[in-house]
């Protein structure tokens, strides 16, 4: 960096991360500014890049710790879209009547920023018994094929590990403090290619209408619920987002159509039990109209629930005693990184108010961050307590 600041300001660093122009995969130098900030706070740092995603593994203490709070976060951000649209330039870093604007101010470098200043001050002030570990990638909002998986298994081969983890994804929908979350619904793509007999739309007794098939089949996906709900989810969707024949002729019956078809599951299903629903489904449909009909999937995530318990009691305890709020424990929302670290340790996810991520303008309180900081740094307290 050209100039030094006091790292504990998450203001100012989460302005810094802004200026960095981290579209995925792009690192845009914001993992050099936070290897900078917490090497000079005492964190062992070591860059786990692979393929071409950039990640970031820092630790404060002794490897092998019994009690080892980390934290899980991104600085990609997603693509700025029209740049012209902003009010202002979308990595300018703008501060004007306490918000700061540019894209990822919500999603999610002001959560790193916040956590990172709340980690230096407590390791300053009071070091842990114990360790501190940040696993911050730079693939959350594409792939995620090389981000937090690469960071976890480098951990695993080099013998890191965390006790407990927060994610720092934002998860309250209006106003700090209402929500965090304990778990994610599932996630899954199905692709339709439905074939029939391509012919003249005036003779439809020579042809078989692949459409009229796939309307069929999207008519039965869509025509009853999946469920109604369980204790902690609410009840599976399932949407159709694309239907398509790149048939540009008015008069001609195609020879096969696509369509997309996007589920969010909660724990009744999983990506098999779902998958093989389709399959009988579209079974159903090619027996009645003669087409020929496959699909396949591809699966974000399998959803998850870290049951109510210790961690998230600690991490409702902080957001009450430092916004006033009894937060709501929610499983709601897209999928994140926490699908991935679920698997390595217990996980709660607790963050920013989320209402400008990924928009145009994307902008956030000073407030917020400052408030957020103080949560943070009552978290690791209390953790370590």
């Amino acid at each position: 960096m050209p100039d030094k600041f006091e790292p504990t300001d998450p203001v100012e660093l989460t302005r810094r991360l802004i200026r960095c122009p981290s579209v995925t995969p792009e690192e845009g130098g914001a993992l050099v500014v936070l290897q900078e900030v917490l090497e000079g706070a005492g964190f062992e740092c070591y860059r786990v890049d692979r393929g071409k995603v950039s990640n970031l593994f820092a630790r404060w203490g002794r490897k092998g710790s019994n009690r080892s709070l980390g934290f899980n976060g991104h600085t990609d951000v997603v693509p700025v879209g029209d740049e012209a649209a902003w009010t202002h330039p979308p990595f300018s870093a703008h501060l004007e009547d306490g918000i700061i604007w540019g894209r990822g101010a919500t999603d999610m470098k002001s959560g790193v920023a916040a956590w990172v200043a709340a980690a230096v001050d407590f390791v300053r002030e009071s070091p842990p018994d114990g360790a501190l570990i940040l696993a911050i990638t730079g693939d959350e909002e594409a792939e995620a094929l090389d981000g937090t998986r690469a960071l976890l298994d480098w951990m695993a081969q080099n013998g890191e590990a965390m006790s407990a983890c927060i994610v720092g994804e934002p998860t309250s929908p209006n106003h700090m403090g209402e929500m965090i979350k304990i778990g994610r619904r599932g996630s899954m793509v199905a692709h339709f290619t439905v074939r029939g007999v391509q012919g003249h739309s005036a003779y439809p007794h020579k042809a078989n209408n692949p459409v009229h098939a796939m309307a069929k089949l999207m008519a039965r996906l869509v025509a009853g619920e999946l469920d109604q709900g369980s204790e902690h989810f609410d009840a599976s969707t399932l949407q159709v987002t694309a239907i398509e024949t790149g048939n540009p002729a008015t008069n001609v019956i195609p020879a096969q159509c696509r369509a997309n078809v996007n589920i969010r599951f909660n724990d009744l299903h999983t990506s098999d039990s779902l998958s093989a629903w389709l399959r009988a489904q579209a079974a159903i449909v090619a027996k009645e109209t003669g087409a020929e009909i496959d699909f396949t999937t591809k699966v974000s995530g399998e959803s998850f629930l870290t049951p109510p318990g210790d961690l998230s009691a600690l991490v409702a305890g902080a957001v009450k005693a430092e916004t006033g709020i009894e937060p709501e424990l929610s499983t709601s929302g897209g999928t994140s990184d926490a699908r991935f670290v679920k698997d390595h340790c217990t996980v709660v996810e607790c963050g920013l108010v989320g209402r400008y991520m990924h928009a145009v303008d994307e902008r956030v309180p000073v407030e917020e961050i400052a408030q957020l900081k103080a949560i943070y740094g009552r978290i690791m307290r209390d953790y370590f307590a």
